[in-house]
């Protein structure tokens, strides 16, 4: 058997009552689109972060994409975020017709280098658009700092860092509003897409409201501004519900792999992840990295372990975004990143002895 960066089949075995009981619990109902499941979740994601509000979205692009536009970001704005980091972080400014621009990340930890903000800072700047990465928070101190000395909105993007702390300081708390995936191979994963924004103001929390429901307010026929049909479904709801109880286990699981994996190949080549000061890390990825990158990946596969990159392409050297100017070499650390970074498997419900084969056969290739 082939074995995968990540696999849910595990899990779903060990869940598998209280995930159908779920469906159940949602099709007899009699509420299948913003029920008593959307509003319970929402009320219970927000109270885990502290905060006083939660908009369910369907899925972690929108959940971006709607906070930019809640605090007003809007076409011929610029947003300042990271290329290492999955699209959708910059399809959502792109779908706005903002701008991103983008700074360079650490080489220890791949994360913002939040000193390289304040010079791209212009007076086309609305948004600072963090990406909480691979499962730890950025330091989010200097840059609300930031975002205060320039009158500028700060939004998070845990989408990799549900449950991740900084000093103590939960990811999603700090900033004006907070976007999350609850793609199914999140740390809190859906059995399908999902999303959900997080704030603790109040306006920003009607916006996100209306505009996830196309516009509308008061009543189903009135559209107050253009909006979106964005809701979170009522199953994902009911399901993200029943795992949130869970969730400090999946972490703790997570770690517990993680440290692991350090116990084992600590003492080799690979460069293992490192954890900024102050963090507690949740280990979305298990992110490593190896000069010869390429060559380990092809013959991890004769072995029948099939490993994936987070990631490959940074977004500024992607074709689809050639028309923001970006040229090889703009952000160094990214790029250089990009070609030796690989990630290993990294799920709660991961054996011992499959983790154990991959170490081995690692250390062997090493």
């Amino acid at each position: 058997m082939t074995t995968l960066v990540w696999d849910y089949t595990r899990e779903y075995e060990a869940e598998r009552k209280d995930i159908l009981d779920a469906v159940e619990t949602v099709f007899s109902s009699g509420r299948l689109v913003l029920g008593p499941s959307v509003s319970g979740f929402e009320s219970e994601f927000a109270a885990y972060h502290g905060v006083d509000h939660c908009v369910g979205v369907d899925n972690g692009t929108n959940a971006i994409r709607l906070a930019l536009q809640a605090v007003g970001v809007t076409r011929g704005d610029e947003v300042i975020t990271v290329s290492n980091t999955a699209a959708p972080t910059v399809l959502a400014i792109d779908a706005l017709g903002a701008t991103p621009v983008f700074v360079d990340v650490h080489a220890d930890t791949y994360l913002m280098d939040v000193a390289q903000v304040e010079a791209a800072i212009t007076p086309r700047t609305k948004c600072l658009l963090p990406v909480h990465l691979y499962g730890q928070c950025v330091d989010l101190a200097p840059l609300k700092a930031l975002a205060d000395k320039h009158g500028l909105h700060l939004i998070e993007d845990c989408a990799q860092a549900h449950g991740a702390r900084h000093h103590g300081a939960i990811a999603g708390a700090t900033g004006h509003a907070a976007a999350f995936s609850f793609y199914p191979t999140k740390v809190l994963g859906a059995y399908g897409d999902g999303g959900a924004t997080i704030t603790t103001d109040a306006a920003i929390d009607a916006n996100l409201r209306r505009h996830r429901y196309y516009g509308m307010e008061k009543t189903y026929y009135v559209v107050e501004t253009p909006g979106h049909n964005c809701r979170l479904d009522e199953v994902q709801a009911e399901i993200l519900r029943r795992k949130l109880t869970r969730l400090d286990e999946y972490i703790a699981g997570r770690q517990a792999i993680a440290a692991r994996y350090l116990d084992g190949l600590g003492d080799t080549e690979l460069i293992l992840p490192a954890t900024a000061p102050g963090n507690t890390h949740v280990y979305y990825v298990y992110v490593v990295r190896h000069p010869e990158r390429d060559r380990i990946l092809d013959e991890l596969k004769k072995h029948d372990i099939a490993l994936n990159i987070s990631y490959p392409w940074p977004v500024h050297t992607m074709t689809g975004f050639a028309h923001l100017g970006y040229q090889t070499g703009s952000l160094p650390v990214t790029e250089a990143a990009a070609e030796e970074i690989f990630s290993l498997p990294m799920y709660p419900s991961l054996p011992v002895d499959v983790q154990t084969r991959v170490i081995d056969v690692l250390r062997t290739l090493l």
